[in-house]
C-alpha cells in the first residue's frame, strides 16, 4: 500500500501540490486525472523520488520512503515509465529487458514479457532500440521493462502522449491485460476516458489538491465550471486556456446541451442571447 500524507511541493515560488493526501491500496488499478497543470505528473515523480516534496511523508508498505533515493525505491518494487521513453543506441530490446531485471533472461521469458505487451517476440528481442521504432513501439517496450521487473507498484505518466490512434488502441489492450494479470498496483496519469473506464479507482487532481476520489462517472461530475470533458478527444480540457470558450460569459445550459451530444465539442465562441425566456446557441459554432 502507498500513502501520501500532507504532501506539499513548490517550484519557482508557485505552489504545485498543496497538502495532498491519498492512499493507493494493493493490487489496484488507479487512474489519476485532471486538468493540465494540476499537479498529476508531479505526484508521480514524487512517488518515484524524481522530485522531493517540501513537506509531508510517503509511506510504502508501512515504511517511510520520503528520503529514499530512486534506486532504493526501485529495489523496493516501485517502477516508473516516462511520458517520452528514452532510446539506447546499440542496445537491443532483449538487452534492455535484462538490464531492467538485473540478471540474464532466458529467451522464453523474454518472449512471454514481450507477448504480454502485444509485441511479437521474434521481431523485437534482437531489435536495436533506435529511431526505427515508432512512438507506440517504444511505449510498449518501456511498459515491458516495468512488467519484467515484477514491481509492486507500477507508475505510468501519460502513456498515451505522442502516439497515434492505432498505437493507443493497442496500448489500451495492454493495460486491460495488465489490470487482470499484474499482481502489484498500477497507477496511470491520464486524461483518456478509455483508461479511466478500466481503472478500479479514479483520483481527480485540480489546482494541486485532491478534489475527488471515486469512479469515472463520479469524477467527471466534479470538474469545475471552467473544465469540461471533451467527448471528441476523450479528455478533460480547460475551455478558456484551450481557446474554446469562456464558460463564465455564456449560459451554462448552452454548454451542457452542446456537450451532451456524443462526440461534439464547442470550438469557437458561442453566440448566446441571454434572456430569461430563451438561450440560443448558433449551430455554426458546433462541429
Amino acid at each position: 500500500m502507498l500513502e501520501l500524507r500532507n504532501i506539499c511541493f513548490e517550484r519557482d515560488g508557485k505552489k504545485i501540490l498543496d497538502n495532498v493526501n491519498l492512499v493507493i491500496d494493493d493490487k489496484k488499478f488507479v487512474a489519476i486525472t485532471g486538468p493540465n497543470g494540476g499537479g498529476k505528473s508531479t505526484i508521480a515523480k514524487i512517488i518515484m523520488g524524481i522530485e522531493k516534496p517540501d513537506s509531508g511523508e510517503i509511506i510504502f508498505n508501512g515504511e517511510d520512503i520520503t528520503n529514499k533515493s530512486i534506486s532504493e525505491r526501485a529495489n523496493m518494487g516501485i517502477g516508473f515509465a516516462f511520458q517520452q521513453p528514452v532510446r539506447f543506441k546499440g542496445i537491443t530490446v532483449g538487452d534492455l529487458l535484462e538490464l531492467s531485471v538485473g540478471r540474464k533472461v532466458k529467451l522464453a521469458e523474454n518472449c512471454d514479457i514481450l507477448s504480454s505487451v502485444g509485441l511479437c517476440p521474434k521481431d523485437y528481442v534482437k531489435r536495436e532500440i533506435n529511431s526505427s521504432l515508432s512512438g507506440g513501439e517504444l511505449k510498449r517496450i518501456e511498459i515491458a521493462t516495468v512488467v519484467a521487473r515484477g514491481t509492486n507498484l507500477s507508475i505510468f505518466d501519460e502513456p498515451e502522449a505522442g502516439i497515434d490512434l492505432w498505437s493507443f488502441n493497442n496500448l489500451i489492450e495492454v493495460f486491460e491485460n495488465m489490470s487482470k494479470t499484474v499482481q502489484g498496483s498500477i497507477v496511470i496519469i491520464s486524461h483518456q476516458e478509455r483508461i479511466l473506464n478500466i481503472a478500479d479507482q479514479v483520483i481527480l487532481i485540480e489546482k494541486g489538491k485532491v478534489k475527488e476520489i471515486g469512479n469515472k462517472d463520479d469524477i467527471l461530475k466534479q470538474v469545475d465550471e471552467n473544465h469540461w470533458f471533451d467527448a471528441k478527444n476523450k479528455q478533460i480540457v480547460d475551455l478558456r486556456i484551450s481557446g474554446i470558450i469562456d464558460p463564465a460569459s455564456v449560459a451554462i445550459s448552452a454548454i451542457t446541451n452542446a456537450l451532451s451530444i456524443a462526440g461534439i465539442v464547442l470550438t469557437t465562441e458561442c453566440a448566446i442571447i441571454s434572456k430569461k425566456e430563451k438561450e440560443i446557441v448558433s449551430e455554426d459554432n458546433l462541429i
